[in-house]
């Protein structure tokens, strides 16, 4: 049954990259359910059509875009899509991200290296410098870190080193667009039960996890607050802390 959005994000646009599954898809959600318009992007149509079907019952604006962040072709096909529907864009969600197996340094190959920095570096710095030409004074970009940028594991050298590398990344940027009006966000969360402990951990305790939705509604709030008090990093983390 069609669902009535809350409003208090009707008429604004925004774009989640890695939105099909995982914490993209409960942003994608908690910004719908706001009355949000979307533009979901990833790498899997099938799972694309999938989250379409699913939020289609907020009564919101949905299109959806085959994107690999690690091509600057697809992200430029990607917008040009975009154009033709939206002339601006309100919010930037960089949430795609990969964590490849836990392996020590020694043994890291240089293909799982080079696509991890791919994907979780140089992609939301793509997607950004494609996005920031249609955004305007009032809008938000929000980068999807990692406790990886505060804590460190053996065996996550290319997850960790691409999250901190994000950090900083985001860090300039905040810097850069503060005259613009445009806020910049580094989403912090600890972990979340996500398939991405699929390489990393298998055997996690997910129980112990925070869920998506629940950071997605943290989140929604943070890009909600006001201007004047503007969150620049939202940190959050399991009830028991650290897993």
């Amino acid at each position: 049954m069609p669902r009535t959005p809350s409003g208090r994000l009707t008429g604004k646009v925004a774009l989640v990259t890695g939105a099909s599954r995982g914490l993209g898809y409960a942003t994608a959600e908690a910004l719908a359910a706001e009355g949000c318009s979307l533009w979901l992007a990833g790498r899997d149509t099938a799972l694309l059509g999938h989250a379409l079907s699913d939020l289609s019952k907020y009564n919101v604006s949905l299109f959806a875009s085959e994107c690999d962040v690690r091509e600057p072709e697809s992200i430029a096909r990607m917008f040009l899509d975009f154009r033709r529907k939206h002339k601006r864009l309100d919010i930037l969600v960089n949430n795609a991200g990969i964590a490849p197996r836990s392996t020590l340094i020694a043994k890291v190959t240089l293909e799982d290296w080079f696509n991890t920095i791919a994907t979780n570096l140089s992609g939301p710095f793509l997607v950004t410098q494609a996005a920031l030409p249609l955004m305007k004074s009032g809008g938000v970009i929000v980068n999807n870190l990692s406790v990886a940028t505060r804590q460190v594991f053996a065996g996550t050298s290319a997850y960790s080193a691409s999250k901190s590398g994000l950090l900083a990344f985001t860090n300039v940027l905040r810097e850069e667009l503060r005259p613009k009006k445009i806020r910049v966000l580094a989403l912090q969360p600890g972990a979340t039960d996500t398939d991405i402990w699929d390489t990393f951990w298998p055997d996690a305790p997910r129980q112990k996890m925070m869920k998506p939705e629940s950071v997605a509604r943290a989140l929604v709030n943070a890009i909600l607050t006001p201007a004047d008090a503007a969150v620049d990093e939202l940190v959050l983390n399991p009830p028991g802390g650290a897993l």
